[in-house]
């Protein structure tokens, strides 16, 4: 019953996340849409930047952008940051469930580092918590002033805390610290700086001040910032489903070349929403990158010989009884998992049989099952599962 009470507590947060995460993700491509959107004209408001009608469920919308803050507090103000807050909680919430209490199975690779549980748990957090106080500091930086020189720096900086994730977690794992790094990057610039920034300015109009326009801008770099991280932390939060991505040898590099996907498809679709001629070349890089991460994602993290001599059917599922039906069984016998993951028996010869393909993307071309290694399958048992899977049927 505990187990079952488990499985559905995970459940429930992850759709707690996915819901979360889609009104974060839409408000933001919303809000930025619009403000790119803004057009100007000589009876505006004083102190209006722009404005925008919009269409939609069978209303006018006539939207008007102050830059600062309007003459006067409006009597109700709404208030966009609960999305980003749930998001957040919830993702760390199942980065606890998933990968925290269960770090043997899905952080912890030893064939990368000799991490005990305690370990792994403390460096992931001292991590993420490090990604954002260096982000931050790096924008309040003399670099924050030039917007295309602290792009360049915080895309090597990204790619470096990737690349150092993969000497120290599992493949799985470091793409989900690299997920949780970049969120609460995210969500602490809504708690941390937009919020806080818009704060100052309505207590200025409250106690008739004039705002600092300083703190509005600050507020949109760092909303701009989120804009351009949303796609790739998007593919991080799905990425466990994807072994190619995120358990061959150069996971760092193809999680490199999704960030410059996810900021050429928003840089598209920012230009176009400005107005302006749309720069149709992103869709060529982004496409180049994809071929790239294709080929990327051919290389194992340890290449795997094939048997030298024909292998019987027999072979195949020895190994596979030996290393993989210790969870993938009708009744798995590894403590804690009370049903075969994803529903995958490998425990008969049929089960084997038709999971061929699911066995080759996961045990030969990567190394994400066992995951973590944890069943200790050999370079010379994978071989003989590669001999298999590639011999004519």
């Amino acid at each position: 019953m505990d187990l079952i009470l488990w499985e559905w507590m995970s459940f429930a947060v992850r759709w707690l996340h996915v819901i979360a995460g889609i009104a974060w993700i839409g408000s933001s491509f919303y809000f930025i849409h619009l403000d790119l959107s803004l057009q100007q004209r000589d009876d505006l408001p004083a102190g209006a930047h722009g404005e925008a009608w919009q269409v939609h469920g069978g209303g006018f919308y006539h939207m008007v952008k102050y830059l600062v803050a309007p003459a006067r507090m409006p009597d109700h103000l709404t208030w966009f940051k609960w999305e980003a807050y749930a998001t957040w909680l919830s993702g760390m919430a199942l980065l606890v469930i998933v990968y925290y209490f269960s770090s043997r199975l899905y952080l912890i690779d030893h064939n990368v580092a000799a991490l005990s549980p305690a370990q792994a748990v403390a460096i992931s957090i001292a991590g993420i918590g490090a990604g954002w106080v260096a982000y931050d500091q790096l924008c309040k930086s003399p670099l924050g002033h030039n917007d295309t020189a602290l792009a360049g720096v915080g895309f090597a900086f990204l790619v470096a805390m990737a690349f150092a994730a993969s000497l120290l977690f599992s493949g799985r794992g470091a793409y989900m610290q690299m997920g949780a790094a970049i969120g609460t990057i995210m969500v602490a610039n809504v708690a941390m700086i937009i919020i806080p920034n818009q704060r100052k300015v309505v207590a200025d109009l409250i106690a008739g001040r004039t705002p600092d326009p300083s703190l509005g801008a600050i507020g949109k770099q760092r909303s701009l910032h989120n804009n351009y991280l949303t796609l790739p932390v998007v593919f991080l939060m799905i990425s466990s489903h994807y072994p190619l991505a995120f358990a061959t040898r150069f996971s760092w590099l193809i999680l490199a070349l999704v960030l410059v996907i996810g900021a050429v498809i928003r840089h598209f679709y920012n230009t176009r929403h400005k107005g302006l001629p749309s720069p149709w070349w992103t869709w060529a890089v982004a496409a180049a990158c994809g071929l790239g991460i294709v080929g990327l994602s051919t290389y194992p993290v340890h290449p795997v010989k094939r048997a030298g001599n024909p292998v019987t059917f027999a072979a195949a599922q020895e190994v596979i009884l030996t290393r993989c039906s210790v969870c993938h069984a009708a009744e798995p016998a590894w403590e804690g998992i009370g049903r075969a993951p994803k529903g995958v028996q490998l425990d008969t010869a049929a089960h084997i049989a038709a999971h061929r393909h699911q066995i080759a993307v996961h045990s030969v071309l990567t190394n994400a099952m066992p995951p973590g290694n944890i069943t200790e399958i050999t370079p010379a048992e994978r071989g003989i599962l590669a001999s298999w899977v590639r011999a004519p049927q």
